[in-house]
């Protein structure tokens, strides 16, 4: 079955691509590029590098803009993924939503109307488990941005390894909060993974605080390495 791909470039979209890959065909990468921070649906940070990310996967990546305003936003998720059936012949949508039935239930609604499958490869994976997958199958993934307490600026930057997993776990069950980031408390971005034929690194980038508990890793510039 030829299926796209809803790509973030942090670690569930990813994840959820390297699953779904060992049985069908990804044909594209949809992404959706958010001028709202705070939008419901889709990560904004570290947008400005996905195309790095299609190259390394060797995947044509569909870019559509949206606002990001809650609801309306749906609409251009819709023709994004019209303008995947259209250029590639998809027929389903994989997503990595693992909790969220805000965004589950949406995708799923617009794959009904559009006649195509909706696929969650992650949906309901225990976190702490979903931890050790990504370090057992060698994703390099870095931490870009914070918006919960306690987390503080010098988590910007961190790559996911066994002390940050562990610090990521120790911390969820003491303040009752997602160690997978689920409920928007951090998001990632993918450096190297399964599927990467080259791995990326970063050049150049600085960290910015927003308040205590919140900021992002500004990445300036990125590279494309042999692995």
């Amino acid at each position: 079955m030829k299926l796209g791909i809803l790509f973030s470039g942090g670690k569930d979209s990813n994840y959820a691509l390297f699953k779904t890959a060992q049985k069908h065909n990804i044909v594209c990468l949809i992404s959706l590029i958010s001028e709202n921070k705070e939008s419901y649906m889709f990560q904004s940070c570290g947008n400005e590098f996905l195309k790095l990310q299609a190259k390394a996967l060797n995947l044509p990546l569909i870019e559509v803009k949206t606002k990001g305003e809650k609801e309306t936003e749906l609409k251009d998720l819709k023709k994004a993924i019209k303008l995947a059936i259209k250029k590639y012949g998809i027929e389903g949508i994989v997503s990595g939503a693992i909790k969220s039935n805000y965004q589950s239930l949406r995708i799923q609604n617009i794959c009904n109307d559009l006649d195509i499958y909706s696929i969650n490869p992650l949906w309901q994976t225990d976190e702490k488990n979903y931890l050790n997958e990504l370090l057992k199958n060698k994703f390099e993934i870095m931490i870009i941005q914070i918006a919960s307490y306690p987390f503080t600026k010098n988590m910007l930057g961190k790559i996911i390894d066994e002390k940050t997993k562990t610090e990521l776990i120790n911390t969820s069950d003491k303040y009752s909060i997602s160690c997978v980031g689920e409920g928007g408390e951090f998001e990632t971005f993918v450096l190297n993974s399964p599927l990467f034929q080259k791995k990326l690194q970063i050049i150049s980038s600085e960290k910015i605080m927003e308040s205590e508990n919140g900021g992002y890793l500004q990445i300036k510039e990125m590279e494309l390495i042999k692995k």
